[in-house]
């Protein structure tokens, strides 16, 4: 399970992952404040599945 968790996924995963837009996700990545842990690899964005559940339990993802 760890291993899925830690699987880099696309900004279209990440936002089905969360439930919101992709959009939303690509605003999130503008804002500087909400600090979403989204590396850009090439130029695509990236997310870790882990690294995004603790983003959303740190409040950080209500800013």
């Amino acid at each position: 399970m760890f291993e899925l968790e830690d699987k880099w996924i696309s900004i279209e995963e990440a936002a089905d992952y969360l439930g919101v837009n992709k959009d939303t996700i690509r605003n999130w990545i503008k804002k500087e404040d909400s600090e979403i842990p989204a590396c850009k690899i090439g130029k695509q964005w990236k997310f870790k599945r882990s690294e995004l559940d603790a983003w959303v339990k740190s409040g950080k993802s209500s800013i």
